[in-house]
């Protein structure tokens, strides 16, 4: 029994690695969807690329800030809350499957805690009739996570997690002609990351921590079409950004600095907005991303320049994940305008590759929401989306890439609750003629 314990103390630095997507994800993996735009998430997001979420579509598509005539700005913020318990299946065994019972064999109770906050931010700038330039800041991807059980059946495989992104893009747009625009966006990200799960099975073990920080840089282009009056279709792609860390890794015995390199996902997105009549839009939005090319990180040991020993990888093993949205808005008078949309996004993560704290597969959104406008120059809009999240099941049982000594299986019913305002101000007169109206605009 000493030995079997001795072995899961080890090998619990290894599964440190599933901290890195902890929680229950509001997106595919950590990336963070829904705190780009109140307006947006009223309606799942459909016809982001093609400028129907109105200037929030600058985080998707940099071609859609020539819709917006004149000088605006936008300010978001979105509450999520999370929800997921991973409750054991089985018995929990050290060793093998038919191996000692483990001590603790309760659950991790529920992950999400109080929820988080989001910020974003938009500002378009027309400087003639054809150029356009802007700055948008958000938070692309993020996590969160603290069990209510710190003393749990799995938390050799994690015990807290915490993920933060500020990205910074500045935009320019140019209108090449009255039905084609296009544009770019240079991304500046800072990745901010602390890991912890514990040294071992006792309840009293010491954590062990992975922890780093960087700068890196990557980019956005896209364009959009207007073929005839009231259609737009927009096409974008965001670059991955390789993110540089550096940091320590700690235990109960020591602290070593280290360093690693992950790449981000790239994505595609493509975006379809169709004016019906006065009062009908319709939205419709496809997006993929390309999270296969996130695994197998490697962790340097800064002292000596060659793989970490007790956590040489985080071996991840991820699918390309997809997104489907469509939405509608209603213009209910001159000032009021009413929007619903669902989606319906297909993971990055199977029950091959799930780890404990990423309750996290296939699901369904429910959006709603509205736009009030107060003055000519100020707009208020509200959203909110229900996510169902399809069972989520682990299964530490010999296969697992981060597979330790505890063999371990749980299923979680994750689901997630999302709130978000912006207010949207335009700073010149909108009453003033401004060459070249696009044909279908939003502010």
């Amino acid at each position: 029994m000493k030995g079997i314990v001795r072995k899961a103390a080890a090998a619990a630095t290894v599964s440190v690695a599933a901290l890195l997507v902890a929680g229950a994800a509001e997106a595919s993996s950590f990336a963070i969807r829904s705190g780009q735009s109140a307006e947006g998430l009223g309606m799942a997001y459909a016809g982001a690329a093609s400028g129907g979420i109105g200037l929030g579509s600058m985080a998707w598509n940099p071609a859609t800030i020539t819709m917006f005539p004149g000088r605006n700005s936008q300010w978001n913020y979105t509450y999520l809350n999370a929800n997921a318990s991973y409750d054991p299946t089985s018995t929990t065994r050290l060793g093998a499957p038919n191996g000692p019972a483990s001590p603790v064999q309760n659950g991790t109770g529920n992950l999400g805690g109080d929820g988080a906050g989001i910020p974003a931010s938009y500002s378009a700038w027309q400087l003639t009739d054809r150029f356009w330039i802007g700055l948008t800041t958000g938070a692309p991807y993020g996590l969160r996570s603290k069990p209510e059980n710190q003393v749990h059946a799995a938390q050799v495989y994690g015990r807290s997690a915490k993920v933060t992104t500020i990205n910074v893009s500045p935009t320019i747009g140019y209108k090449v002609n009255d039905w084609f625009s296009v544009g770019a966006a240079l991304q500046i990200q800072y990745f901010d990351t602390k890991l912890k799960t514990a040294s071992g099975i006792a309840p009293a073990a010491g954590p062990v921590i992975v922890e780093g920080d960087t700068i890196d840089f990557g980019y956005r282009i896209g364009a959009t079409l207007t073929p005839r009056d009231g259609t737009t279709i927009g096409l974008a792609y965001r670059s991955s950004i390789r993110q540089t860390l550096e940091g320590s890794f700690r235990t109960p015995v020591g602290i070593v600095p280290i360093k690693a390199n992950l790449n981000l996902p790239d994505s595609v997105v493509f975006g379809v907005s169709q004016v019906i009549n006065d009062q009908w839009q319709a939205h419709l939005g496809v997006e993929w991303t390309n999270w296969s090319r996130f695994r197998r990180i490697p962790l340097v040991n800064e002292l000596t320049g060659g793989p970490l020993a007790a956590l040489p990888s985080l071996n991840f093993v991820y699918d390309d994940s997809w997104f489907f949205s469509t939405g509608v808005e209603y213009k209910y008078n001159r000032d009021l305008t009413l929007r619903a949309g669902v989606a319906y996004e297909l993971s990055a993560v199977n029950d091959q590759n799930r780890t404990i704290y990423i309750s996290d597969n296939d699901r369904l959104w429910l959006s709603a929401g509205g736009s009030y406008q107060i003055t000519d120059k100020l707009k208020l809009d509200l959203g909110y989306t229900y996510i169902h999240v399809n069972k989520a099941r682990v299964n530490y049982t010999g296969a697992h890439p981060q597979q330790a000594a505890v063999f371990y299986t749980a299923e979680a019913k994750p689901y997630i609750h999302i709130v978000s305002a912006g207010l949207t101000y335009r700073w010149d007169n909108p009453a003033e003629t401004i060459p070249v109206q696009p044909v279908v605009r939003k502010y």
